[in-house]
């Protein structure tokens, strides 16, 4: 019932695999050297080796990426979570950021049926742009239901939401400094609003140390409330496959990490190594994905889609810069 026999035999698997690992390898060597986001240069990596979805002997292994290895590195993000730190943050914040959460994925619900998509994709981008951008889009994908449309609209929901953030990163420091707010209104709003993890922490120390501290630390909350929003995405269609339903064990994985982490003194070391893991899982599935995925269809996609994904990041940001010009430093 909790869908372990997701593991296929070895002698499967192990080329799809190689080949999304060396993707991931490539994608992490070009990010680190050049600066860009890795999710995006797996995506674009998988995406030129298209062709190779037509091989029968890979196709066990970039299944198995695409879905297996997804949902355990979605698992130790939980290890990346000091509830600690977001209890500093307060009630009122706490409130905030749920509040802001919340009314994104209702925002790109509503926006999803104003195009005339299924409700699936209005949670997918809207989960993207109010949790934690392409991770929270790839946890999303793998506890929707099958469809021929879903890892196209990843794809595109990935691509969208990365360069948007990257655009976040730059701009909206400009905009808080401009608008004249505190350190801590700063921190608020570059966390609250920004969908990379990563991108968060560099927009916030860009400005000093106390704006990155609280950025981060709202970031986190942020990505705190992934494993509710996927138990109520789960739920919520729990019943499209002819009654059976699946429980989503990977979340386990990620409270049990949350959990671990909050109540024991884990060394930093530890946490780092399951942190990198995470990301390296998560890199190959998008890099699996991406092979997986008709780069044509994408690229014909309806404009429509990238205007939900736009509506939406310019949502969070109005609701978030209401919110954080009220708060106090």
């Amino acid at each position: 019932m909790f869908g372990w026999n997701f593991i296929a035999p070895a002698t499967d698997t192990w080329k799809g695999l190689a080949g999304a690992l060396h993707n991931a390898a490539a994608s992490t060597f070009l990010s680190e050297h050049y600066d860009v986001p890795k999710m995006l240069f797996a995506l674009l990596i998988g995406l030129s080796f298209g062709f190779l979805s037509d091989v029968p002997a890979l196709e066990p292994g970039l299944s198995f990426s695409a879905r297996a290895v997804l949902r355990v590195g979605v698992g130790l993000l939980g290890a990346q979570l000091g509830l600690a730190q977001v209890q500093s943050l307060g009630i009122t914040s706490v409130g905030g950021v749920t509040l802001l959460v919340v009314a994104t994925i209702l925002c790109g619900a509503l926006l999803s049926w104003v195009i005339g998509r299924k409700l699936a994709f209005g949670l997918l981008s809207g989960g993207a742009v109010a949790i934690c951008g392409a991770s929270a889009a790839l946890a999303l994908s793998s506890v929707l239901p099958p469809h021929a449309n879903r890892e196209k609209d990843t794809v595109l929901v990935v691509m969208t939401v990365t360069v948007l953030s990257t655009v976040a990163m730059v701009v909206y420091p400009i905009v808080s400094q401009g608008l004249g707010f505190s350190d801590l209104q700063t921190g608020f709003l570059l966390g609250a609003t920004i969908h990379d993890v990563a991108q968060v922490v560099g927009a916030g120390y860009s400005v000093n140390d106390e704006v990155g501290l609280v950025a981060t630390v709202v970031k986190m909350l942020r990505v705190a409330t992934l494993p509710l929003v996927l138990v109520v995405v789960h739920f919520c269609f729990r019943n499209s496959q002819g009654g059976k339903s699946v429980f989503p064990w990977f979340l386990l994985l990620f409270v049990f990490l949350a959990v671990l982490r909050s109540t024991f003194d884990i060394p930093e070391n530890v946490i780092r190594f399951l942190s990198d893991l995470s990301q390296w899982m998560m890199v190959t599935a998008i890099s699996a994905i991406g092979v997986r995925t008709n780069l044509g269809a994408v690229l014909k996609v309806h404009p429509a889609f990238i205007f939900v994904l736009v509506a939406e990041t310019l949502f969070l940001f109005a609701a978030a810069l209401c919110f954080g010009s009220t708060l106090i430093s």
